[in-house]
Parts: C-alpha cells; structure tokens; sequence
C-alpha cells in the first residue's frame, strides 16, 4: 500500500505542475494551485489524509480540481459491496488521486480522470485489493482528431496488459458515463473500469498507473490545439449549459461520489469536480447543421473512434 501511496502523491505533483505551465507566468494570468493538507478528525467515520489541489481563474483553466486521498473506514459503504457482497461490512482501506478540469475556452474539453485502489480487510483473511480508474472526454463543441487522440491514448496506455482490455473497458466507459434520466452520453468517453482485480495484484497495479502515467500526454495536446481558438458569449452560453449535464451525472449518478457521502468523506474535496459556473434551459433546441446541434448528433453517440 505504501508503494502506491508514494506513486499516487508523484503523479498528483506531476499533473499539477504540468497544468502550471500551461497556465503559464502570473504576471500573464496564469494561475497556481492552491494545496489543502487535510486529515480526519480523531472520531470522525473515516480516518486518514489526503491533500486538495485547487486552480481557479486561471488563464487556461477555469476550474481544476486534483484530489489525492487515503482513507481507512470500520465498514465498506453500499457502493463498494454491489458487486461483492461478501464483503458487506468489512473494515476498509482506500486511496486514489480524481480529477476535473473545467477549461475557460468552450473549445477545449472538460477532462476526468481517476485512480484508485480498494482493500477490505475481513478478520481472518488476506486483504482482498481491487482497483478502479480511467478517464473521459467531455467536449463541448466537438472536434474528430480530439476524440481519436484520446481514445487512442487510452488503448496505448492499456495495450501491454491485454488487447481485449481497450475495447471492453472503452464500452464499459461508454455505458457508466451515461445520463439514463435524458437518455445521452455525457461525452465522446474513453475508458472506465471498476472493482477489478483479474490480471492478479502486480499486474492489476501496474495497468492502474498505466492509466494514470497517459493522463498527460492524451489531454494536454488537445488542450494546446483548442486554448486560443476565438470564440464569443454564443459559445460560452453553450458551454455553461452543457456543463449542467455534468453537474447532473456527478450528483445522480457517479459512483464516487456516492462512494464518498456514504462512507462520510470530506464534502470540499468530493464535490471539486464541480465547474464554477452552469446552467439549465427549458427544453433548448439547436438547429440543424449548427456545431451545438452537431454535438449531440455525431459527438454524443457511442462510437468506435479508433
């Protein structure tokens, strides 16, 4: 758990100072994280630590939350045992690094990624370790080479463990990230996984930080491609609106954030994926051949983008 502990802590500090220098010189605009140590009350639900990275107003980014945690609880909540109930009320133990990040340009995609490994721990027993994680698109004006790149990254990252894994993990991204109460995707995807544990510990891990270490290269050049395009309050007033289908997923239907309520987490550091700004319109309709009707219409469909 320490080895993944330490690797989890790098790859946070590597994401972040990555988006610093995107972000560039303060003297340009170019905002900076602020860190937020936390740990646990002594008698409070969960025991453990963590550290929030927050970036807000920034030149490039609106909002980026990238939340590293390590938390230890007397029993597994309801979402971690769905699928495995015999181990309903084990004491458990979780880390993982989440992230979202809510760009200022409409042109440039929300982006979610996350890592994580889960240990219950029976009396009696070995721990039984699972693991979790991916990451998705979510453009708000779509662009074809932007969802091949990432989607391509994704396989990449995924290759040296099994070609069987992009595919089903892409289909299984494609099904959790999945608005069932408006019946739309909630972006081009990518690729998802849960309570996984197939390839055997080390292997298991190991595709983990696979997935973590190709966060960087599958988003920042999507980011440097759309940061500059011009654009005006049409395309803000869109972006604001399709952002409220984001909020709407996080809090309906995200099992990490059910995970986290439920088991009493810290609220700040749950809720950072949520963009500082949205918006909801009664029943808004876009014309046909428009670039926001075109995002339903060939952006928001399941799609084999490779």
């Amino acid at each position: 758990m320490g080895d993944f502990r330490n690797y989890l802590e790098g790859l946070q500090s590597r994401i972040t100072a990555a988006l610093e220098d995107v972000e560039g010189p303060q003297e340009q605009g170019g905002a900076r994280f602020r860190s937020d140590a936390w740990q646990r009350e002594p008698g409070s639900p969960l025991q453990g630590d963590g550290i929030t990275r927050i970036l807000e107003g920034g030149r490039v980014f609106e909002r980026a939350g990238c939340g590293f945690s390590h938390v230890r609880g007397p029993q597994l909540p309801p979402s971690a045992t769905q699928h495995r109930p015999e181990l309903a009320g084990a004491p458990f133990e979780a880390m993982g690094v989440s992230l979202v990040f809510h760009p200022q340009n409409p042109y440039v995609p929300t982006v979610h990624m996350n890592v994580r490994m889960i240990a219950a721990h029976r009396p009696g027993h070995e721990p039984t370790c699972w693991f979790g994680g991916g990451m998705d698109l979510t453009p708000y004006y779509g662009f074809e080479e932007d969802a091949v790149h990432f989607h391509r990254s994704c396989r990449d990252a995924l290759a040296p463990f099994g070609a069987g894994l992009y595919p089903r993990f892409k289909a299984w991204c494609d099904e959790y990230f999945y608005l069932k109460h408006r019946n739309e995707q909630r972006g081009v995807g990518g690729i998802f996984f849960d309570d996984f544990s197939e390839l055997g510990l080390e292997r298991s891990l190991a595709m983990t930080q696979s997935v973590g270490d190709a966060f960087l290269n599958a988003y920042l050049p999507i980011v440097h491609r759309r940061m500059d395009m011009p654009h005006g309050e049409r395309e803000r007033e869109f972006q604001l609106y399709r952002r409220g289908r984001y909020v709407e997923f996080n809090l309906v239907w995200d099992r990490g954030t059910h995970f986290g309520l439920q088991s009493g987490g810290r609220t700040e550091s749950i809720l950072l994926s949520m963009p500082p700004q949205a918006a909801w319109v009664y029943q808004r309709e876009d014309a046909p051949g428009t670039p926001e009707a075109e995002l339903t219409e060939r952006f928001l469909q399941r799609r084999d983008w490779l």
